[in-house]
């Protein structure tokens, strides 16, 4: 997945398009790959432990973001990471529930996370 990663340029980008990204990337495995929605739960650990690679590299992004000015610095990066999940599993409840498609959830997290970071979206006029 890391080769991935930087395949997509993401460290040239700014922090904010870097995460949209990132986000874009995550939501298209799950569009292309349907059964993923109906894994079986596993611990926190062990979700932790499976979306590593993608956890550390999102909290590098905001990390520096926050150092550039990019992304609003007032709470923790490790908070904003947290939080930025909580959006991603609400958007993922919305899909599954069959009240959101996978379009309208990716547009939701979009706003939601790049408010939450404090970044103007200038997708959602």
């Amino acid at each position: 997945m890391a080769a991935a990663f930087d395949a997509a340029g993401l460290d040239n980008l700014p922090p904010a398009a870097a995460l949209v990204r990132l986000l874009d990337a995550g939501w298209q495995v799950t569009a292309r790959y349907p059964f993923v929605w109906h894994l079986p739960a596993v611990s926190a650990n062990q979700d932790a432990s499976r979306h590593a690679p993608v956890l550390d590299r999102m909290l590098e992004f905001i990390k520096r973001g926050q150092e550039s000015g990019d992304l609003d610095a007032t709470l923790p990066p490790g908070w904003l990471l947290t939080a930025s999940l909580s959006l991603g599993r609400a958007a993922e409840q919305e899909v599954k529930a069959g009240r959101m498609t996978i379009e309208e959830a990716t547009k939701a997290v979009h706003h939601s996370f790049l408010r939450l970071l404090g970044v103007a979206d200038s997708t959602h006029g």
